[in-house]
């Protein structure tokens, strides 16, 4: 018979102390909501940490222990601010609920190497605590601006009946007003035709740069992969400029012609630095076979490298397309009345009109811009298989 390892408890002032910190994380948001950030940092530790310490000394029992913080915080985030806050402090109950258990029976070390010294897990969980909190304040503005656009007031906050999630609170007229309001679709029609031709032309321009610069036998490619990537690196407003007065000159300025131009410019990088990393792992033996068997340059290019290159390809033209779609600054400077594309007339509701339906294209954007990524990371691995970089 093997006699069972007991659970190895940890330290009071180990897990009481992470569980604080995190109290204190939240408080910041609870206490400038409130009017005091260092009252909430303060009570949230406090409180947090006194939870953790009754769980695990007085409780024990870890199902009664979770629903019962559970419950009590979520009554205390009703009292405080109605439903919306029985909804985060219910979310807010399970999470400080589970992560003391999860600290004080020691199953955080159950997904680390066992021979890692209490410094390395310690970095271990909190690089990925940091890496969470980045990404947390990175989509919470994005977060926040989708359910604005379902105000049913021509306000940029929460209105009262949104917060206690009344349906007399939410209404689509944002979107409707997108949609009938002859200023936006105009916008709309605009950057439908300036987007995809800018993204034709990146595409075009920006693979044959990047073949041609993969070959060994071309001089000086670093200078020029430097050049002809600089629009991702110089500040937009000086490349604005430039172009502004660089087609002035030649009479492009205020026309069709040099939006599309000014958009392919400011794609073409992304193009090419997709399809270079693409061409990374491409097999140059394959194209001199093809020129063995009697191909033809073109051909080669077409039957050969193309379908070996093509995810690289289209996903730097969704990179290109999104950015001729997204860009303002360039389009202000080298466009007029009849260019004016959807950003455009965003920053124009934003500035002049203060109007709420930009909410609502903004919803929309970036609802498109998570389908094409979405496209991107397909074509990324479906590039990877083809490489025998990944399993299939």
């Amino acid at each position: 018979m093997v006699a069972l390892t007991p659970i190895s408890r940890t330290q009071p002032g180990f897990y009481v102390s992470v569980v604080a910190a995190f109290g204190a994380f939240f408080g910041v948001f609870i206490g400038t909501g409130h009017g005091s950030m260092i009252a909430g940092v303060i009570g949230g530790a406090v409180l947090m940490g006194l939870a953790a310490l009754a769980l695990t000394k007085v409780v024990k029992n870890e199902r009664a222990g979770r629903w019962g913080l559970l419950i009590l915080v979520a009554i205390a985030g009703y009292a405080v601010a109605g439903f919306p806050g029985l909804f985060i402090g219910t979310v807010l109950g399970w999470f400080f609920g589970f992560m003391t258990f999860w600290l004080y029976e020691g199953r955080y070390r159950a997904k680390v190497a066992p021979y890692l010294t209490p410094g390395q897990v310690l970095w271990h969980f909190t690089f990925r605590t940091l890496c969470g909190a980045i990404f947390f304040f990175l989509i919470a503005p994005i977060i926040i601006v989708m359910p604005l656009s379902f105000n049913a007031e021509n306000f940029f906050t929460f209105t009262p009946e949104m917060l206690r999630f009344d349906p007399a609170g939410y209404s689509l007229k944002h979107y409707r007003d997108f949609f009938t309001n002859d200023a936006w679709q105009d916008a709309v029609k605009n950057s439908l035709r300036i987007a995809p031709v800018a993204t034709l032309l990146s595409v075009g321009f920006g693979t044959l740069a990047a073949i041609g610069l993969s070959q060994p036998h071309v001089p000086f490619r670093r200078a020029i992969m430097a050049v002809l990537i600089s629009p991702m690196i110089v500040p937009l407003i000086i490349s604005a400029a430039g172009m502004y007065f660089f087609y002035s000159r030649v009479g492009l300025q205020g026309t069709y012609i040099g939006v599309v131009l000014a958009h392919a410019a400011l794609g073409i990088p992304f193009v090419i630095i997709t399809v270079t990393a693409t061409l990374v792992g491409f097999d140059n033996s394959l194209t001199r076979a093809a020129a063995n068997m009697g191909a033809n340059p073109v051909t080669t290019f077409f039957r050969v490298q193309m379908p070996l290159i093509l995810p690289g390809v289209i996903s730097g033209g969704l990179f290109a397309f999104i950015t001729s779609f997204d860009e303002v600054v360039v389009v202000l400077f080298v466009g007029s009345a009849g260019q004016k594309t959807l950003p455009w007339q965003m920053f124009i509701g934003l500035r002049e009109q203060i109007s709420p339906t930009i909410l609502a294209v903004a919803t929309i954007l970036v609802f498109i811009s998570i389908c094409l990524l979405t496209v991107v990371e397909l074509l990324r691995r479906r590039s990877e298989r083809m490489r025998g970089m990944s399993p299939s």
